[in-house]
């Protein structure tokens, strides 16, 4: 099962500090993990908050060493080029492990697209090859159909069209094998919904 789905900032941004990745849009499956039924509800969603920050500032540096390993220098992309923005993203997995920032051990699986992340956290049962081709697949229709390497774009003003793509492709975290014909109605789905 898919534990949580993020887009953050994985290059500077002028007001955060060195190191640190803004989240710009998070969606978490599943149980609370067991957390500690004393704590208020505020107090588990700061909590979940800081869990997802962790995610993101590891996988920001994931990618900053990546990128700095390839010594590819970073071409920004105009709108209309996603697939190729696409296709030349960073990508990797991290082990979380136990404790950091989950109870239980974890795989990130993680693409870096221009200045954004995307991260998909799993269990570490879970097929990784599937985990890569939803996350590719979520990739594509976010940057396709919500624009998000344009300037200005807003990914907090558009969460419900991101939730509309997990509810679809990801439904209640669960990675789904797809037949050709079952991936061509999906597609045709999405599409019909991206276009309202």
């Amino acid at each position: 099962m898919v534990r949580c789905f993020l887009i953050h900032t994985v290059c500077p941004v002028s007001a955060l500090g060195p190191g640190e990745a803004r989240t710009l849009y998070s969606r978490v499956f599943g149980p609370d993990e067991g957390m500690l039924s004393e704590l208020s509800p505020e107090e588990r969603r700061l909590l979940q908050k800081e869990k997802i920050a962790v995610v993101a500032r590891q996988v920001r540096s994931a990618v900053s060493l990546s990128r700095e390993a390839s010594g590819r220098p970073l071409v920004e992309a105009v709108p209309g080029e996603e697939a190729l923005a696409l296709q030349e993203a960073d990508s990797g997995v991290l082990r979380l492990r136990a404790g950091d920032p989950f109870s239980e051990e974890m795989s990130a699986l993680w693409l870096g697209v221009q200045s954004l992340g995307f991260t998909l956290v799993c269990e570490p049962h879970e097929n990784l090859l599937l985990a890569e081709g939803t996350l590719r697949n979520l990739t594509r229709h976010c940057l396709e159909h919500l624009h998000l390497l344009g300037q200005g774009s807003e990914v907090l003003l558009r969460s419900n069209r991101i939730d509309a793509l997990l509810s679809r492709l990801l439904p209640h975290g669960q990675l789904l094998f797809l037949n050709h014909r079952f991936a061509q109605s999906l597609e045709k789905e999405v599409a019909a919904y991206m276009a309202k």
